[in-house]
């Protein structure tokens, strides 16, 4: 039986729409695996979408399936509003067609932020000219509307760079409204990852806590304590664990989680599918 949702499809779209015109808060929405919708003052970003079932079909018949464990919380076309949508790498889960056609058909308008060095390979899978992404390395910033982005490595499970340097794993952290969240992407640990985010004081940050385990053949995250650990380090006002829940072969349990943050005295939040978590000055 597959986790079921907060809240998804009509209930979803009703408590999004609910907090369009709150003024002074930042709502965020966890839609699954590394996917968060941002909204502030009714604009809105959508950190790493997977709304598809995509990764299921394609392993189905393998001896590595993607057996599903939580409910899809909504399809994408139906999220409509969208300004900004992310693509931390090139990994299915977080650049989906499935999900990225359907969203980009349903907001025309939107801008999609993505490493760089990924440039050719997002244009090749979206089919889209290659000039239309936005691409950012570590250590940049810019601004979309009213989100400014900063560009900062991820490892996963290396520091990855094309042969121009750039990075092909990213984090990003963006400031809206006076707030500032930090989206990990995927990654492990790094040397120097806290002087990186720790200048940010960062008032959220994503964090993945699946893992790395060699036996998955797949590429590994910080562990359920290693995030409450860099949480804590850098700083963070609130860390919401993302990457878990997804696919039975690749996941972690958040107990195990909540257990590191009371342990390391980290703030936190485990969110459900489809829920809000909202920050008000």
């Amino acid at each position: 039986m597959l986790k079921p949702a907060f809240q998804k499809d009509d209930a979803l779209l009703a408590d999004i729409e609910s907090a369009r015109n709150q003024t002074d808060t930042l709502s965020i929405w966890w839609l699954g695996q590394s996917g968060f919708l941002l909204q502030h003052k009714g604009r809105q970003l959508l950190f790493d979408p997977y709304l598809s079932d995509s990764l299921s079909r394609k392993y189905a018949e393998t001896d590595k399936p993607h057996v599903r464990l939580s409910e899809r919380v909504i399809e994408p076309g139906r999220l409509k509003g969208i300004d900004v949508v992310t693509s931390s790498h090139n990994h299915t889960d977080h650049l989906d067609a499935e999900t990225l056609l359907p969203l980009i058909a349903a907001n025309p308008a939107l801008a999609f932020v993505i490493p760089e060095a990924n440039r050719a390979f997002v244009a090749d899978r979206l089919k889209t000219g290659p000039d239309w992404p936005i691409g950012m390395n570590d250590g940049q910033t810019g601004s979309i509307g009213p989100f400014v982005f900063h560009g900062v490595p991820a490892a996963h499970n290396e520091l990855e760079r094309d042969a121009e340097g750039r990075c092909r794993y990213m984090g990003f952290v963006i400031e809206i409204g006076g707030y500032r969240v930090y989206h990990s992407g995927d990654t492990l640990w790094y040397d120097g990852m806290e002087d990186v985010l720790r200048p940010f004081q960062v008032d959220v940050a994503f964090l993945p806590i699946n893992g790395n385990k060699p036996e998955r053949r797949v590429a590994g995250n910080l562990n359920p304590d290693e995030a409450a650990r860099l949480g804590r380090s850098i700083g963070a006002k609130l860390v919401i664990p993302h990457h878990y829940d997804l696919f039975e072969f690749n996941t972690a349990d958040p107990t195990d989680f909540v257990n590191a943050c009371e342990q390391q005295g980290t703030p936190y939040r485990v969110m459900q599918l489809g829920e809000r978590v909202s920050l008000a000055r």
